[in-house]
């Protein structure tokens, strides 16, 4: 079984459960997810079935999109619900102050990645670091917020907004500098993720439905191909003695192939339109060689 399942991963849940699960549920040894979530976050988990694993470095990254819960009012080493809580505040904040602290991080941010991440600090992530009670000094990154949209007022100390945003953006570490700028401090109470590596959250399967599908038989239809995720590269057919050759790893003569446009990564389709793996054109050598072989 080779290609993608778009999990829609519930709560409380770390990825690596949640790929585990799937990979038993499928009856498969080899999976692997991209784009980690929280544990308290649910959405759209990616996950790379059998040989699709081969790729993940391939993948194009993709802006995401979330839905997020903000209290306000407290402070967490978390920077989530989830968290010791550092401290509590007043919170006394009118509708166009909030509207303006949120609306102020929309365009190109630094923001401090949180410890509480899989971020790598001299091999090491930072969550290990931070379960141990170490904190380090982080270097702030550079982001983008392309737009928040708040679509729950101020209930009490919370309220809602979608945020869509660069790959690498913390909605974590964003709540807390909105909470800061207003003030009060504030934290995640709730996180969904809508979109992830171009799937939206209505393409995602939970669990449940992936369970019914393997006992209808139906699981089939809900497996999307490497094809298209890989379909940003453009595609390249060879012959049947070419593909046999690029198989065995053996590299190609451009001048046989019939695509003279393409050049660098590139999909290498057999004479029937399979996806045979990813090559890599050098018009200089005038050769096609292979990247990554996809095996089914």
């Amino acid at each position: 079984m080779t290609g993608f399942i778009f999990l829609d991963k519930p709560e409380g849940i770390t990825s690596f459960t949640a790929v585990n699960k799937t990979r038993r549920i499928l009856g498969i040894k080899k999976a692997g997810h991209t784009g980690t979530l929280d544990p308290m976050a649910t959405g759209v988990l990616p996950i790379m079935l059998g040989g699709a694993t081969r790729f993940s470095q391939y993948l194009p990254v993709h802006d995401k999109s979330y839905r997020a819960k903000i209290l306000l009012g407290t402070v967490t080493d978390t920077l989530d619900t989830t968290g010791e809580v550092l401290e509590t505040r007043q919170v006394n904040v009118t509708k166009e102050e909030l509207y303006a602290a949120v609306m102020s991080f929309i365009g190109q941010i630094k923001q401090l990645p949180p410890m509480y991440s899989a971020v790598s600090k001299d091999g090491v992530r930072l969550y290990k670091l931070a379960r141990q009670g170490i904190e380090i000094e982080r270097e702030a990154r550079d982001v983008t917020i392309y737009s928040i949209e708040i679509v729950t007022e101020l209930q009490g100390k919370e309220f809602e907004i979608d945020v869509s945003c660069s790959a690498g953006t913390y909605i974590r570490s964003l709540a807390a500098d909105i909470g800061e700028k207003l003030g009060c401090g504030a934290v995640i109470s709730a996180l969904r993720r809508t979109n992830a590596n171009g799937i939206s959250i209505d393409r995602t399967v939970t669990f449940e439905e992936l369970e019914k599908a393997v006992a209808d038989g139906t699981v089939n239809s809900l497996i999307s191909p490497c094809d298209d995720m890989l379909s940003s590269y453009p595609a390249v057919k060879v012959s049947a003695k070419q593909a046999v050759y690029f198989s065995n790893g053996g590299i190609l003569d451009l001048d046989r192939v019939k695509d003279k446009q393409s050049k660098g990564i590139c999909r290498v389709h057999s004479p029937e339109g399979k996806l045979m793996g990813l090559g890599k054109i050098d018009r200089e050598a005038g050769t096609l060689s292979v990247e990554k072989i996809l095996v089914y």
